[in-house]
């Protein structure tokens, strides 16, 4: 079953440290999102594989936008 990574807050993407079928971690960071002014790392909730990868750098993304696809 398929995990979604959503974003928590409106911002612009400003890094993305994953590739497509790469295999990650629980709480493992695979997107920074700044948000006023600021840098947040977004983690991934479970362990899996990157699926698919919904953004890119420089994107303007809506609270809880899908930034990425688990599986």
């Amino acid at each position: 079953m398929a995990t979604e990574i959503l974003a928590p807050m409106p911002g612009t993407i400003i890094n993305i440290l994953v590739n497509e079928g790469e295999e990650v971690l629980e709480y493992q960071e695979v997107i920074i999102l700044e948000a006023m002014k600021m840098e947040n790392a977004i983690p991934c909730p479970e362990a899996g594989k990157i699926k698919e990868i919904k953004v890119k750098v420089d994107d303007k993304v809506a609270t809880n936008q899908v930034l990425m696809v688990l599986e």
